[in-house]
C-alpha cells in the first residue's frame, strides 16, 4: 500500500476540488495513483463539489412526500442556484428522494451543529451512565461517551445517513452528486416531518421501519 502524503492529497485537491478526507480516500482505495483517484472521485460525483459550494442558492423546490395512507408527512426546502436547474426532472426526483429518505429515517437534525444542545446533553448523561454502570474507568468513559456520540450523529444527522435508497453513500454524498451532475451549488436548507399520532414513540418506530423496508 503506497503511503498517502499531504502533498498527494494537496494534489487532488487542486485537479478536482474535492474535500479533504474524500481526497485521502480516493487516494486510498487507488493505492496512490493520482489519475485514477480523480476518475474516483467523479465517478462518484465528488471532483468539483466544494469549489461550489460557497455559491449562493436562491433558487429551488419544496416538495412534500405522504406515505402510509397519511400517516407520516415530509416537507422539505431544497435550494439550487438557478430556476433552470430546479425545474429539471433530476432535481425534482433528488428532492423526492430527501423528503422520502426524511420520512423513513427520522433524523433529528439537518446537521450535527443543529442538535439541540439538551439533546446533546441528555445523551451523553445516558453513556455516561451505562460506561460507569458497566465497570469501566473513569480516565477512558470520556473516550467512549465521544465515541458514541459520533455514532449518533451518524445516525440521526441527516446529512451524516446512509442514503435509504443506496446505503453505500451519505445524504451529504448524494448532494455533492447532484452539484457534480447539475454544476450548480445544491442545499438542503430546512425540512418538517409530521407523524399522526405524534408522541406514541412505538408506533412512530413501526411507521418510520415500514418506510424504510418499502424504499429498499
Amino acid at each position: 500500500m503506497a503511503q498517502i502524503t499531504a502533498a498527494m492529497v494537496k494534489e487532488l485537491r487542486e485537479k478536482t476540488g474535492a474535500g479533504i478526507m474524500d481526497c485521502k480516500g480516493a487516494l486510498k482505495e487507488k493505492d496512490g495513483n493520482l489519475e485514477e483517484a480523480v476518475t474516483y472521485l467523479r465517478e462518484k460525483g465528488l471532483a468539483s463539489a466544494s469549489k461550489k459550494g460557497g455559491r449562493v442558492t436562491s433558487e429551488g423546490l419544496v416538495s412534500s412526500y405522504i406515505h402510509a395512507g397519511g400517516k407520516i408527512g415530509v416537507m422539505v426546502e431544497v435550494n439550487c442556484e438557478t430556476d433552470f436547474v430546479a425545474r429539471t426532472d433530476d432535481f425534482v426526483n433528488f428532492v423526492k428522494d430527501i423528503a422520502m429518505h426524511i420520512a423513513a429515517a427520522a433524523p433529528v437534525a439537518l446537521r450535527r451543529e443543529d442538535v439541540p444542545a439538551e439533546t446533546v446533553e441528555a445523551e451523553r448523561s445516558i453513556y455516561r451512565t451505562q460506561a460507569l454502570d458497566s465497570g469501566k474507568p473513569e480516565k477512558i468513559v470520556d473516550k467512549i461517551i465521544d465515541g458514541k456520540m459520533e455514532k449518533f450523529f451518524k445516525e440521526n444527522c441527516l446529512l451524516e445517513q446512509p442514503f435509504v435508497k443506496d446505503t453505500d453513500i451519505t445524504i451529504e454524498d448524494y448532494v455533492k452528486q447532484m452539484i457534480a451532475k447539475t454544476g450548480e451549488n445544491i442545499s438542503i436548507r430546512r425540512y418538517v416531518r409530521y407523524i399522526m399520532g405524534e408522541g406514541l414513540e412505538k408506533r412512530s418506530c413501526d411507521l418510520a421501519a415500514e418506510v424504510a423496508e418499502q424504499l429498499k
